[in-house]
């Protein structure tokens, strides 16, 4: 029996937290099952009439279920995992796509007991839980950290398939601590629709280095901040840009960052609906995070745009840069590597043009959307074949 006799269309679930992730994240992935013939069911737990709209607007049927993003309640998490179960059940889904750490475990326990036939989970990065900060790793964290090992042990052993994006999160979830799991393939990224990212030529009057993403401690944004101050007393005509959404409680507040931009130091739009604008208005893209990042979405925008990058040597980001044939690594913590790399660009302003070149053209080679979408519908229809649980469960259940 052919491959693709096995893999025909299926009833998908779509599993995240969040309607932004959904369709900022997922859209192109979505579209390409759509487009395959599958039904596919977008679940989130904060959709608007809007984020319906634009789920549907993709070929998808939007699915709202409850998931509190940072509880650690278990009756709550109970809870979550046994509406899933019930809406599985419900929707009579054939094949779970879960992504992020909750919905990955919490998913596919619920796919399980629903009887999904295909289970899938994507891990993009290990997050704060496995995130060490300068001061080091606390008590707490670790028991956390012990906590999301010992629920993913439960979850992944029940998968299909795990696809992860970069090669530390392997060595250090799957082989460190001797998961048992489906098979584990590295997708080294979730990629970009090119031709939403067109090239542009880098911005050099005046120079711009341009921060974005979650204005989280662990995303780097206090180091930009105080290189930014840095580099503007050295070589006030250069501009730095901060686009994002202040968190008070886990990184910079907005009083804060007023502070830099009453100062004359920072450029500050907020967090805006289309990023693509600032972007091509930049030089050079910065990301100095400690974050445990799979690989950062932000990061591969800018690489397709054409800009060169400053990141850290920390896994995720570092998949993301060529030490000095795109941009610079540097290592996590260091203000001072990170200003150093800085003042190289505002004293070789033409690396920016070159490097950004160089950017461009590893995101087409590595981070292209629509050839990892096709990647992945690719390597779920062989396991759909391998296993032979998904033309059963159809036959079976659905005549």
């Amino acid at each position: 029996m052919s491959q693709s006799a096995v893999f025909r269309p299926q009833r998908i679930a779509v599993v995240g937290s969040l309607a932004t992730t959904i369709l900022g994240f997922r859209g192109e992935l979505i579209k390409a099952m759509v487009a395959q013939g599958h039904t596919v069911y977008a679940f989130a737990n904060d959709y608007d009439t809007q984020s319906e709209a634009d789920v549907r607007a993709l070929g998808a049927e939007p699915v709202s279920y409850s998931l509190g993003r940072f509880s650690l309640n278990p009756f709550s998490e109970l809870k979550s995992c046994w509406q899933l179960y019930r809406l599985f059940k419900q929707l009579k889904i054939s094949v779970s796509f879960c992504y992020f750490a909750k919905p990955v475990i919490y998913g596919t326990l619920a796919a399980k007991f629903a009887g999904v036939p295909l289970r899938v989970a994507k891990i993009e990065g290990l997050g704060r839980a496995f995130t060490i900060p300068a001061s080091g790793d606390s008590l707490r964290a670790k028991l956390v950290r012990a906590i999301q090992v010992a629920l993913y042990r439960l979850s992944l052993a029940h998968t299909q398939h795990v696809f992860l994006l970069n090669a530390d999160d392997k060595a250090d979830l799957i082989d460190h601590y001797q998961l048992h799991t489906g098979k584990v393939t590295l997708l080294g990224g979730i990629g970009v629709n090119l031709q939403h990212y067109p090239r542009t030529p880098a911005q050099l009057n005046p120079l711009r280095f341009i921060f974005v993403g979650r204005l989280l401690s662990e995303k780097g944004i206090s180091y930009f901040l105080q290189a930014a101050r840095f580099v503007k007393a050295l070589h006030p005509a250069v501009e730095f840009i901060v686009l994002g959404e202040p968190d008070g409680k886990h990184g910079v507040s907005r009083t804060e960052l007023m502070q830099y931009v009453n100062d004359g130091i920072i450029i500050y739009p907020g967090r805006v609906q289309r990023v693509l604008p600032y972007l091509q208005q930049s030089s050079v893209f910065v990301l100095p995070s400690f974050y445990r990042e799979g690989v950062p979405r932000s990061t591969q925008e800018a690489m397709a745009v054409g800009r060169a990058i400053i990141t850290t040597d920390m896994p995720g980001c570092r998949d993301t840069v060529k030490h000095g044939l795109n941009g610079f690594l540097v290592p996590a913590h260091s203000q001072d590597a990170l200003q150093q790399a800085m003042l190289q660009f505002v004293q070789q302003p033409e690396l920016a043009c070159r490097m950004g070149e160089q950017s461009h053209r590893l995101a087409a080679e590595k981070f292209d959307a629509g050839k990892i979408n096709q990647h992945i519908l690719q390597l779920l229809q062989l396991t759909a074949a391998q296993a032979s649980v998904a033309q059963t469960y159809l036959e079976g259940q659905h005549p």
